[in-house]
């Protein structure tokens, strides 16, 4: 009996975890938007606030909203009227001390890893982690560049474009992760796409990185 119930187990609880997390996000999306309808209430005469009222019951309206506002800022920005706006407004909290360095460093990250011209996590490759006898995947986020490539140069008495900036994920989660440099001859180049690197570390292994699930028969690990 115990092989059937956990049989079971590895069927629905992949589809359980993505319900959840989906559902999670949407409560966050909807709890933000609410907050917002509640900020805008505060401000407006009595007789607009009833009709504000009823949008509290529309389940799921936020995140309608934010895909609309995306897609409007998208094509807002997409013309020249829009681009001299979004220079006025990166100059403008570029002169705020604490903001601006919040708000440079992740403009620098997200435009590198979402850019379609950008290289970042272009490549997996696998590394020797966390010692020469055990390897990791990693990705490709770029070269080293300044005072850290000549550094690098200087100390492996190589040219400093053949090393190369990493990233290695931990599982299952990938968000958080190791920044490493290091030269391009210790990586080996794997031909898998990053999406199936990507799965291969979350599922610890577990999903081939083919795309199909690797073979695990219950009945030879699980015993009764």
């Amino acid at each position: 009996m115990r092989k059937y119930i956990i049989t079971g187990l590895l069927v629905w609880l992949p589809l359980a975890i993505t319900i959840w997390v989906l559902l999670w996000v949407l409560g966050m999306i909807d709890g933000v938007f609410m907050w917002l309808l509640s900020a805008v209430q505060a401000v407006l005469p009595l007789s607009a606030q009833d009709s504000l009222k009823q949008l509290h019951d529309i389940p799921g309206l936020g995140v309608v909203v934010m895909v609309a506002l995306l897609m409007l800022t998208g094509m807002f920005v997409a013309n020249i009227f829009g681009q001299w706006w979004l220079r006025q407004w990166d100059r403008l909290l570029y002169k705020i001390p604490i903001v601006k360095s919040i708000y440079s460093s992740v403009k620098q990250v997200s435009d590198t890893l979402f850019s379609s011209s950008g290289n970042a996590f272009r490549e997996a490759v696998l590394v020797p982690y966390p010692h020469a006898n055990s390897w990791t995947i990693a990705f490709v986020t770029g070269k080293p560049a300044g005072e850290v490539a000549q550094q690098l140069g200087s100390l492996s008495g190589a040219l400093a474009e053949e090393h190369v900036s990493l990233y290695v994920p931990t599982t299952p989660n990938p968000t958080s992760g190791f920044f490493l440099m290091m030269p391009r001859a210790q990586l080996r180049p794997l031909a898998m796409s990053v999406d199936e690197a990507l799965k291969y570390i979350i599922s610890m292994g577990v999903v081939a990185p083919q795309g199909e699930p690797a073979v695990v028969l219950p009945t030879e690990t699980v015993r009764n």
